[in-house]
């Protein structure tokens, strides 16, 4: 299960080879080598790391769901049973439209991303979701237009600048 607090920083050296992947995904650890003036090693070792360590997400995140049949993205908040937490979140597992669900601070407990084919199978999936026991209450929010997609570029680059200004920093 992935959380929400980093076991461990990347450096600088990880932001870089992360970087190159970004700009050219299908690149070889020999090309990520060449490209970095890494050796290969230092590459094949630090991306087994960041895979076993979590850092590096599945392959399905780049899937779209548009891709698969579901254009629509929305948003349902969920006020739950708090001693039931768990069971409500295994059971949104079993609904395949869910594609991520966040527990929350505040008003409501749980911040759950559907998608849906149309409006008629958004309604039966807030319907699947309102009917798990110990859901108390839902408020569902179409998404009706990505503003900012997921990103993690503009971090990847400071942390690469940041390992650069350290390196500069630690120069006699």
């Amino acid at each position: 299960m992935n959380t929400l607090n980093s076991k461990r920083a990347l450096d600088a050296t990880d932001a870089r080879i992360l970087l190159a992947l970004v700009t050219e995904p299908r690149a070889t650890v020999v090309a990520l080598a060449e490209r970095l003036g890494l050796s290969r090693n230092t590459v094949q070792a630090r991306l087994a790391r960041m895979e076993r360590s979590g850092a590096l997400g599945s392959f399905e995140r780049r899937i779209t769901p548009d891709a698969l049949g579901y254009p629509l993205t929305a948003f349902v908040t969920a006020r739950v049973n708090q001693h039931r937490l768990a069971e409500v979140s295994q059971a949104l597992t079993g609904i395949a439209e869910v594609v991520e669900v966040f527990g929350l601070s505040g008003e409501t407990d749980l911040l759950v991303r559907v998608v849906a084919a149309d409006a008629e199978d958004l309604y039966r999936i807030a319907g699947q979701i309102l009917a798990i026991p110990d859901v108390e209450r839902t408020t569902t929010a179409l998404a009706m237009r990505e503003l900012v997609p997921h990103r993690l570029t503009p971090l990847l680059r400071r942390a690469a600048m940041d390992g650069s200004r350290q390196q500069e920093d630690e120069t006699p």
